[in-house]
């Protein structure tokens, strides 16, 4: 293997491979995080393979410049490329939150629960008067379409939206798209 990393291509075969490694560890820091231990399990498996081959192969060739600079732009690269590529994954349940000035007759409300997104309306007052709090809690790939709904609303509302790691019982997606999924009772 050693002959196949020394050839001209060997920085480039580094690069990639540590770009995938460290991809992975991102994503797999990412689901342990949220509970998943079985996925990140086995990512770290993968990464570690991979992470084996791309270090011995730089190490194998300290000489040389461009491996060693193949492996640390392979490092950079796969910390951006993991964190888009768990961006494109939007694991995970977030509570999107909207502090909703003068909606009448909780219209924002409405119009989500018209959507089929399960609402909590708490009555509240803000610095310039009554507001209505707005608590959702969906799959982190929904919160996109949430908040569009809320902001065509209620423009000047306030929303944040927060991560979660557990929860039970309740709704989280919408009747309209996929079956109703209950969490753990």
């Amino acid at each position: 293997m050693d002959a196949f990393f020394a050839l001209p291509y060997g920085p480039l075969l580094i690069f990639a491979l540590r770009l995938i490694d460290v991809s992975l560890g991102t994503v797999r820091m990412i689901v342990a995080v949220r509970g998943q231990r079985g996925i990140a399990a086995l990512v770290g498996f993968v990464e570690v393979l991979i992470w084996v081959v791309a270090v011995g192969s730089t190490l194998q060739h300290l000489g040389s410049p461009y491996h060693i600079l193949g492996y640390a732009a392979g490092f950079a690269a796969g910390t951006y490329v993991g964190i888009l590529a768990e961006n494109g994954l939007a694991l995970g349940t977030v509570v999107v939150r909207a502090i909703v000035p003068d909606d009448a007759n909780g219209a924002t409300a409405q119009a989500l629960r018209a959507k089929g997104y399960a609402v909590t309306e708490v009555d509240g007052r803000g610095q310039d008067g009554p507001v209505d709090i707005l608590n959702t809690v969906v799959e982190r790939k929904e919160a996109p379409h949430v908040i569009d709904l809320i902001e065509a609303r209620a423009p000047r509302s306030f929303v944040t939206v927060e991560e979660l790691r557990t929860t039970r019982r309740g709704r989280l997606r919408p009747s309209d798209r996929r079956p109703t999924r209950l969490v753990r009772r």
